[in-house]
């Protein structure tokens, strides 16, 4: 992100004390560990907010620690496993494939490893930038990762929730954009005005 803040900083057009930074699904999670290291933005905007990236996809009691020694322990079983839920479900299918391609990796399992690395553990507190964390009471994709984000937050925060009697309940207010988007720049407009 730091290369992006001094790029704009060039520009006669951008105010240096209003750069916000939005991120959308996956960029809920890269948006705020952004905001962490670069403290030059004056908001950060996470839709749907996300703490731990695959926290929503361990095996149901298992620790991170224990996913991980799993994994390395055996990662044609994984693979196995994996694999199944692939055959199983078309969104595993579209996750897994899509994952490992976003990761550059070669088999789940080597999918899995990498990106158990994506928490804010520890750095979501370094955020001192106002944040608006958003979340979506029927997110299939990272159920209670907003709020997970939102409570370790200890900067200027807000937290946005959409319903589905609104029609924007699925991940990311996919149902109703205009909606999302009329309540995201609301937030941004009062929150960008109280810069001096």
């Amino acid at each position: 992100m730091t290369p992006v803040v001094d790029h704009l900083l060039t520009l006669p057009s951008v105010d240096p004390d209003r750069i916000a930074l939005l991120g959308i699904s996956f960029g809920g999670y890269l948006a705020p560990r952004a905001a962490a290291f670069e403290h030059r933005l004056a908001a950060c905007v996470a839709n749907g907010g996300v703490f731990d990236f695959m926290a929503p996809r361990l095996p149901a009691g298992m620790s991170r620690q224990a996913a991980i020694d799993w994994v390395r322990s055996d990662p044609e079983g994984t693979d196995e496993v994996m694999r199944a839920m692939m055959d199983a479900s078309s969104d595993s299918r579209w996750g897994i494939e899509n994952g490992m391609f976003t990761f550059r990796a070669a088999t789940p399992a080597e999918y899995f490893l990498k990106a158990l690395d994506y928490t804010l553990a520890g750095i979501a507190e370094q955020i001192t930038c106002p944040t608006l964390v958003i979340d979506s009471e029927g997110d299939q994709w990272y159920p209670g990762q907003a709020t997970q984000l939102f409570d370790a937050l200890i900067c200027d925060k807000t937290f946005l929730s959409f319903t589905a009697a609104e029609g924007a309940e699925d991940h990311c207010q996919v149902g109703s954009p205009l909606l999302s988007a009329q309540r995201t720049f609301d937030w941004l407009d009062e929150t960008l005005g109280r810069v001096q």
